[in-house]
């Protein structure tokens, strides 16, 4: 088995499990592809497609070898680059979840590329799950979510607490601070962010745990949008507490608590078990974990109006 099958078996993937359109994009022969399929078959004893009719099907070992066949190649690649550029630029490919990627992110890219003018650093935002795929896939270095990384292959190590603050209209008639009952919080309209970000997934995680259910009033990707929509009363958010300061120091809504609830999290810098994280990697992720405390803290600029 050698790098040129796993370059075969990955082109026959991406191709939709065609060989015939693999052969093409690799410029070799339609039987040539087959027998590096066949070898892989026979070196491993497993299938990695079925045949049905005149169609390939990937299996869960060809799914599970596709996994390995990626990160190989890909590393394979990253060291070919490395080694032949030594003295060029380097790219450092980062993904944020929205959260971090709205607010953190920019302070961190400026903060490092003072340090380290020579890399282009290429940001990707996006919700945690999706760049959970981008990491599994190499399409990025590292990523910075909300929440554990779902996938065994990728590594997740907590760097920053956060807190979700739950917040009403000021025109609502609570007080700031005032306390509510389960009961009272359950019975409210919710405006919450979508399914699949990490603000998402706390706030599920605690309301399950607590036995509560609710059906969302609103889902939005943007945090701006529910906290505009709070301030019009059209019903209450669980929002990170860095993000809604601006609103809550004008006197436009205020936060409140639940009894026996605390919406609290970490956030987390991920990558690849296999990935090899080159020096200006690491140090972009030591930056972002001493961030704190070598810089001031970032402030939110959305608009509520």
């Amino acid at each position: 088995m050698t790098l040129r099958h796993m370059t075969i078996f990955r082109a026959v993937c991406d191709a939709g499990c065609n060989s015939t359109k693999a052969a093409e994009a690799l410029r070799m022969t339609q039987p040539a592809v087959s027998l590096a399929i066949k070898e892989l078959e026979q070196y491993y004893g497993v299938r990695l497609f079925d045949r049905i009719g005149r169609r390939l099907q990937i299996t869960d070992a060809g799914r599970l070898f596709l996994q390995y066949a990626i990160h190989i190649s890909d590393l394979f690649s990253d060291m070919e680059t490395g080694l032949r550029d030594w003295d060029s630029k380097g790219m450092l490919r980062v993904g944020a979840s929205i959260t971090i990627g709205s607010q953190f992110m920019p302070g961190y890219v400026k903060a490092f590329c003072e340090i380290c003018p020579g890399i282009d650093v290429r940001v990707t935002i996006d919700q945690s799950d999706r760049l959970e795929q981008r990491l599994l896939s190499n399409e990025l270095d590292c990523a910075l979510i909300e929440g554990i990384a779902h996938d065994p292959n990728i590594l997740s190590h907590a760097y920053m607490e956060d807190t979700l603050s739950v917040i009403c209209s000021a025109a609502k008639g609570w007080e700031q601070g005032r306390v509510l009952t389960k009961e009272e919080f359950a019975g409210q309209r919710f405006l919450l962010r979508e399914r699949g970000s990490g603000t998402r997934e706390v706030f599920d995680r605690v309301i399950e745990e607590a036995g509560i259910q609710i059906v969302p009033a609103w889902e939005a990707m943007s945090t701006t949008a529910l906290v505009n929509a709070v301030i019009s009363d059209l019903g209450i958010a669980v929002l990170p507490h860095r993000m809604i300061l601006p609103a809550l120091n004008r006197g436009l809504i205020h936060t409140v608590s639940v009894q026996g609830l605390t919406f609290r999290r970490n956030f987390y810098i991920t990558h690849h078990k296999d990935k090899f994280l080159t020096p200006s990697a690491r140090r972009f992720l030591a930056l972002c974990k001493d961030y704190e405390t070598d810089y001031p803290l970032p402030q939110y600029h959305g608009l509520f109006e």
